[in-house]
């Protein structure tokens, strides 16, 4: 039987065209539906999306959160368990790896850095009303509901793109 004819060939077709049109997609949306991630993580910054750090990378942000981006954020157990459980399951499927380790900041990630150092300058981060590129409910209004898509996007007064 001829490979492109064969109904498993069409399926794994099908499926890498949609995943190729998923990650090219600007229009980026992950609600995040765990409510003790969204309760311990978002907190204190956005409880950002699984899906932009691979299981590996974020098995190593919650092995360190005693030390977490300068602060202590260590959960009891069966929290740190709980969320755990649930990035690992719906973690990206992209390697976010640097130098032989898993990254630990999303912004330091391929995806990140394409999506914002085309359009945005440099100075960005160092705007007062965006502080940092971790902000991402700076520009993106609805981040906190894992809306990352450029009909929420607005830019903070002062901020313009290239």
């Amino acid at each position: 039987m001829n490979a492109l004819r064969s109904p498993s060939a069409a399926v794994a077709a099908i499926l890498l065209a949609v995943t190729f049109v998923a990650e090219a997609d600007e229009d980026f949306r992950a609600a995040v539906r765990n409510p003790a991630y969204q309760a311990e993580c978002a907190a204190c910054h956005v409880a950002y999306p699984p899906q932009l750090l691979s299981a590996a990378s974020w098995r190593a942000v919650m092995d360190g959160l005693g030390k977490h981006f300068g602060s202590d954020a260590s959960l009891d157990p069966a929290t740190h368990a709980e969320i755990l459980r649930h990035l690992e399951a719906n973690a990206g499927r992209r390697d976010t790896v640097a130098a032989g380790k898993p990254q630990l900041r999303i912004t330091e990630t391929r995806w990140f850095v394409h999506e914002h150092s085309d359009e945005l300058p440099r100075d960005v981060w160092k705007h007062p009303a965006v502080k940092s590129a971790a902000n991402c409910a700076a520009c993106h209004t609805a981040a906190d509901k894992g809306d990352f898509s450029d009909r929420t996007l607005r830019l903070p007064k002062g901020v313009h793109k290239k």
